[in-house]
């Protein structure tokens, strides 16, 4: 059984999308890929901080899924990080309308010693020097150290973050990003950059039109899967990567071979989050859905074809 260390936010958000809105629910980053990680034989532990604002039922969500919160700081007088956020009708674009960063703001991440062995390291969208700090703290080098990043840092941390990308094995980003940190319009060119800049492989997502592997010279595409209700797509990235990593970290296999399944099944449990809002389909998903949905990506993607 392989170990996987998480770090990111857990959080309150509060969605509002064409088809319905709701209060404050439990979101952020570590917990979505948590949950999907949890789809998989691995023992998880979440780095990450709330303030005693954050309801133990909440808590209780995230250790049912057996995820160790030994590195879960409880700010005692601290508020939660909170986002809100309204989608437009297409959900590809976004407004966000509140963002505190509350315990965020003075987040110094501590690594438990049962994980500081861990085979892989999902580095949740954070600050990069706080992703930068748990890289340090491991007494030995993972196998694999994933990053997640957006604009945002590449606006304004951007030499921080070009010093952890130099320590790191995988990289996600979406399109737009990924032109963002190159200056190329084209994927592949951008791909070949970022991997200049440190990382073997990089995985572009490409939100509802699937997403890219890149690896030297190789590249691997998994669609997404076409669903008939999409109801929030808040954590359907954190969901790929959780899925994706604890795929990886269950297998023990990180080779590119198996980097392609660990990208369909994270595309796969990422068709699941956006069916409900916040963490409510997460929670309840079943093996027996995702072995089924599994089969459906199989059938999309499977062909058989004359080459002369």
């Amino acid at each position: 059984m392989g170990k996987l260390l998480i770090v990111g936010t857990v959080a309150f958000d509060e969605i509002e999308t064409p088809f319905g809105k709701t209060d404050k629910i439990l979101g952020g980053a570590a917990t979505f890929i948590g949950l999907a990680a949890s789809q998989y034989n691995v023992e998880s532990s979440i780095v990450s901080v709330v303030g005693d604002d954050f309801p133990q039922s909440y808590i209780n969500v995230l250790e049912d899924k057996n995820i160790d919160l030994s590195s879960l700081e409880i700010v005692k007088g601290g508020k939660t990080f909170y986002w809100k956020g309204k989608y437009h009708n297409d959900l590809n674009s976004r407004d966000t309308l509140v963002t505190e960063l509350n315990t965020l703001a003075d987040f110094n991440p501590i690594v438990s010693e049962g994980f500081k062995d861990a085979d892989v390291v999902m580095l949740g969208n954070l600050h990069p020097s706080t992703q930068m700090s748990v890289i340090s703290q491991m007494n030995k080098k993972p196998k694999l150290i994933v990053l997640d990043t957006m604009n945002f840092w590449m606006d304004n941390a951007l030499p921080e973050l070009m010093e952890v990308i130099q320590h790191i094995d995988v990289l996600t980003i979406n399109d737009e990003e990924a032109r963002q940190l190159t200056n190329e319009y084209s994927l592949v060119k951008a791909a070949k950059a970022i991997q200049e800049m440190g990382p073997k492989y990089l995985v572009i997502k490409k939100g509802e039109h699937g997403a890219l592997l890149f690896h030297d010279e190789q590249i691997f595409f998994a669609p997404a899967l076409p669903l008939e209700e999409v109801f929030d797509p808040t954590g359907a990235g954190d969901t790929f990567a959780g899925g994706f990593t604890g795929y990886l970290a269950a297998t023990e296999d990180i080779s590119f071979n198996n980097m392609k399944n660990a990208v369909i099944h994270g595309s796969n449990l990422a068709s699941f989050s956006v069916e409900r809002f916040g963490t409510e389909r997460m929670e309840n998903l079943q093996k027996s859905e995702v072995t089924k949905r599994l089969h459906q990506f199989k059938a999309l993607t499977q062909f058989d074809i004359e080459l002369k």
